[in-house]
Order: structure tokens, then C-alpha cells, then sequence
């Protein structure tokens, strides 16, 4: 009978140990956050969207609050609705929130892991990091680079005045013109299509689509990755396979192309030849190849996205059109195009800038972070491994920050309590920022002021004369571009005219290096 009453008691106080710790294990993890209710085995995911992801998660904010969460075979989703919480988790809790998650599809089957962007956080990071840095890593050190930027400028409305049907072709050249040569010391075609700005420009429209949220079922089961080929639902290997490719040719072609100028004594210096004088291991190769692929990468598709975006809200708000040339006119006159040394006295453009970033934010989405270690915000439990990801498109448009904020209004930075600039939102945060912000930002200053100085932006007409709606449509994917639309492009003089031609003979065009990228 004793031993039955201490193992009683035995089993009593055991079993408040156990609850004990179960109570306070609880306490110190938290709740859950909110968020629909998961099925059994796939959890949630029938509700992750195939495209437009930013409006989908938008409308959890209203549904489970500013920060919710879904999960897919596990995989804990984390849904960021509110820029305060991304600035506290990702910019005051770096050291857990600046890792990525591994994505087999865009990051192990077509390579892109090696890039900084989906880099994992770690040595090899911070390294391309310190590469980049030393040249688009301030406003100072970009700064060298404004006479090649006006050059180019000048280039591209050239190029605009004389196809003007041709826009976005003409954007994506000029900013490639101006990141190939910093970064490979290579002269894009003058004319024609350039070999190496397409290439770039298919890298990157397959990144967009590799690392959408959501598209790909084996981020979420990676051992799909091992199916055979010929096995029906296996195309998305045939995908990969083709997309590898074309990355693998758009960091080894351009990395060859210096190594043969150098090997010829007829290297431009660039981000690429520099390094290459103090790296010589096949570590260092690798780093230097990848650090400049980072570095074009970063500071591209995101000018062609915003500068497009500016063209469209011309066409559909011409009375902000009609002030930034009044300003540009009041300040800079009609003798000649508005240069960098003029930005600090253009607060109009300096705000279309900033409402060109904020209407239509290049990465809605940005990229996902995961976190490193558990952790407790707000209460609410976030598990080791949990992929976060930043609704900008959300923070941009909150009307609790931007009043009517689905309207283009550059004043709302001008009022005496202005709005919070987007320049804090639209680049990401913390360890994971842009590289190429400062430049994307120097390129999109420039291209809106001396689009506005030169050219006068209108709707098209059919031909029956009738006005075209351009519509008002956004692509998909990680960088979100306007759907193609038509406009007129045409001088607002014929000294405007005469302005911008004059480009072609203070710097004549010079010999592309397409020839030798060829030959590799």
C-alpha cells in the first residue's frame, strides 16, 4: 500500500513537471500567427497564388492582421503586411532575418544561388557584398559615374526621337549600356540590338519567373527534383535545363570577354578587370564572375521597370507632366538638359521620382528572407526555417501612409508634413538591400529630368484619330513591369530637338564589342 502511494505521488508530481514545462515552454514561444486554415498534409497550398502575390497577400491584413502566416508541407510561410514589423524583424533583427531560403527550382537547378541575391547569408555573401560596395555602395562612389550616365541619357533619347515606338527597347539598352560598361568595360551596339542586353534581358525575365512565390512545386517537394525526365509533370526539369543555360552564358561570356581584352592590353577598366588584377585563384574567379553577374543584375531591370512606369503615368496624369517641365524650364532653362548638379534644385522631379517608386514599387514582393533562429514578435512564435516575405506593394499603397494612395501624386512629398519616402521600402532592408539602389536611383533621376526637359509625352491615336487607352496593367513575377502600351514620344521644340541630337556628334558612337563577344 506505501509503495502504491509514493509511486502515486511519484507519478504526480512528474506529471506536473511535465505540465509545467509545457506552460512555460508555451509562454516563452508564443501563439501562432493567424492565417487560413490549413488542410491536412499540403496545408495551404491551394492558397498560394500562381501570379500577382502582392494583391493576394494584401488582403490578408484585412482578413488576420498585419502579419499572418500559411504553411505548404510544412514550410511555415510568414506574410509581412506592415513596414514597421519588416523594419523592426528585418532591419533591427539582422543577425536572424538576413538568410534565404533555399530555392531548389531558381536557386540549385538554374543556378541562380550563386548570385547575391538568393545567396545564402554567410562569408561568400559578404564578400560579393564588399565587392559591390567599394563601387555602388554610396551616392559618393556612383557618383563617378554620372558623365558615363549622362552620356547615356542623352543616348537614350536620341535613340526615343528617332524610333519612338520602340521605348521600352530604347530602356532596356540604356540601362544596360551604363552597367555593362561598368561592370565589363563592354560598349553596347549603337544601333541595332546588342547580343549581350538581350541575353541579359532573358536572364533576368527568367529569374522573375523562376523565383516566384508559390510557382514551383518543388520548392516546396524538393525530392520532385529527382523524377525522371520523361515521367508526365517532369517539364518543369526541361524548364531548368534551359534556363541554367541561359545564366550560365550571361555570367561565363561577359567574364571571358574581359579576360580576353586584359590578355590583349585592351581592357577598359571595370569592376570586373580590377578585381581580376588581385584575384587570381579559381576561388576568386568565381567570387569576381559572380560579384559583377550580382552587379548588373541589381541595377537593370529595376531602372527599366521604373522608367517605363514614369512614361505610363505621363500619359495618364499630364497636368504632373506640365509642372515637372515648368520647373525643369524655370530652373535649368531651355539651352541645354538638365545634369546631376542640378537635382538639389528640382524638388518637383526629385518627388515624380519618389511617386514613381512608390506607385508602382519594382520588386512588390521583394525577395524572402528565413529566419535563422526561433523567435517571438509581438507575441507571435516564428520558427527556425520560416521563410518571411515583405508585401511592399501593401506598404506602398497603405492609405494609412499614403492618402488615396492608388492615385499618382508627387505632391504628398511636398506638403509640410510629407510622406514617408519610399526610397526606405522599395530597395528591401537591411543585410539583403539592394546592392544597385543608388545607381537605379542616379539612372531614374536622370532618365525623368531629361525626358521631361526634351520630349512631350501623349496618348496615341488610332486611326480613326481616336485617343488609345494605355491601360493600366503590371506584369507578374519578382520585378513587375507595365504590360506593353503605346504612346507618343515627340520633341517639345526644335531647339528640344536639336538638343538632343547634339549627342551624336560631341560623342560619336563608337565600335560595339558585340564583334568579340561572338568570337567567345
Amino acid at each position: 500500500m506505501e509503495n502504491v502511494f509514493i509511486l502515486n505521488v511519484t507519478l504526480s508530481i512528474l506529471v506536473l513537471c511535465i505540465l509545467k514545462i509545457i506552460f512555460v515552454s508555451l509562454r516563452r514561444i508564443g501563439k501562432n500567427l493567424p492565417g487560413p486554415w490549413p488542410l491536412p498534409f499540403i496545408g495551404n497550398l491551394l492558397d498560394i497564388p500562381k501570379d500577382y502575390g502582392w494583391l493576394h497577400w494584401a488582403k490578408h491584413k484585412e482578413l488576420y492582421g498585419p502579419m499572418s502566416s500559411v504553411s505548404v508541407f510544412g514550410l511555415k510561410l510568414v506574410l509581412i503586411n506592415d513596414a514597421q514589423i519588416a523594419n523592426e524583424l528585418f532591419e533591427k533583427r539582422s543577425s536572424i532575418y538576413s538568410d534565404r531560403p533555399s530555392l531548389v527550382f531558381a536557386g540549385e537547378m538554374v543556378g541562380f544561388a550563386n548570385g547575391v541575391g538568393l545567396l545564402p547569408y554567410g562569408p561568400r555573401f559578404r564578400a560579393h557584398r564588399k565587392n559591390i560596395s567599394h563601387v555602388l555602395g554610396s551616392k559618393s562612389a556612383v557618383s563617378q559615374f554620372n558623365p558615363l550616365m549622362e552620356v547615356e541619357t542623352r543616348r537614350f533619347l536620341s535613340r526615343v526621337l528617332a524610333q519612338p515606338d520602340l521605348l521600352q527597347n530604347h530602356l532596356r539598352k540604356f540601362a544596360g549600356a551604363i552597367i555593362l560598361k561598368i561592370s565589363y568595360g563592354y560598349t553596347v551596339h549603337p544601333t541595332g540590338n546588342d547580343p549581350l542586353v538581350d541575353l541579359v534581358e532573358q536572364a533576368h525575365k527568367e529569374l522573375t519567373l523562376a523565383a516566384a512565390p508559390g510557382a514551383w512545386l518543388v520548392d516546396f517537394i524538393p525530392v520532385l527534383r529527382y523524377i525522371p525526365d520523361w515521367m508526365p509533370g517532369a517539364g518543369f526539369k526541361r524548364i531548368a535545363k534551359k534556363w541554367s543555360k541561359t545564366l550560365k552564358d550571361c555570367t561565363d561570356k561577359p567574364h571571358a570577354f574581359v579576360r580576353r581584352q586584359m590578355a590583349n592590353g585592351l581592357a577598359i577598366p571595370s569592376f570586373t578587370s580590377a578585381l581580376l588584377e588581385i584575384n587570381s585563384d579559381a576561388e576568386g574567379d568565381f567570387m569576381v564572375k559572380w560579384s559583377a553577374a550580382s552587379l548588373f543584375g541589381g541595377g537593370t531591370d529595376t531602372t527599366v521597370s521604373a522608367l517605363y512606369a514614369f512614361y505610363l503615368a505621363m500619359l495618364l496624369n499630364p497636368e504632373v507632366q506640365g509642372k515637372g517641365q515648368a520647373e525643369l524650364d524655370a530652373v535649368v532653362g531651355t539651352d541645354r538638359l538638365p545634369s546631376f548638379e542640378d537635382r538639389s534644385r528640382l524638388p518637383y522631379i526629385e518627388a515624380i521620382v519618389k511617386e514613381v517608386l512608390r506607385w508602382n514599387p519594382v520588386a512588390p514582393m521583394g525577395l524572402p528572407h528565413v529566419s535563422a533562429e526561433d523567435d517571438v514578435y509581438n507575441g507571435y512564435y516564428i520558427p527556425k526555417g520560416s521563410i518571411l516575405m515583405a508585401n511592399i506593394w501593401q506598404f506602398t499603397h497603405d492609405p494609412a501612409t499614403y492618402h488615396q494612395p492608388f492615385e499618382f501624386k508627387p505632391e504628398r512629398f511636398l506638403s509640410a508634413k510629407p510622406e514617408r519616402d519610399p526610397h526606405t521600402l522599395s530597395f528591401g532592408f537591411g543585410r539583403r538591400i539592394c546592392p544597385g539602389k543608388e545607381l537605379a536611383d542616379s539612372s531614374i533621376f536622370l532618365g525623368i529630368a531629361m525626358s521631361l526637359a526634351a520630349f512631350n509625352i501623349t496618348k496615341a491615336h488610332d486611326q480613326h484619330g481616336f485617343e488609345i487607352d494605355p491601360g493600366c496593367e503590371f506584369t507578374s513575377g519578382i520585378i513587375s513591369h507595365p504590360k506593353p502600351f503605346r504612346c507618343n514620344v515627340a520633341p517639345r521644340s526644335e531647339k528640344a530637338a536639336t538638343l538632343i541630337r547634339s549627342v551624336d556628334e560631341e560623342y560619336p558612337a563608337v565600335e560595339s564589342d558585340a564583334v568579340v563577344l561572338k568570337e567567345l
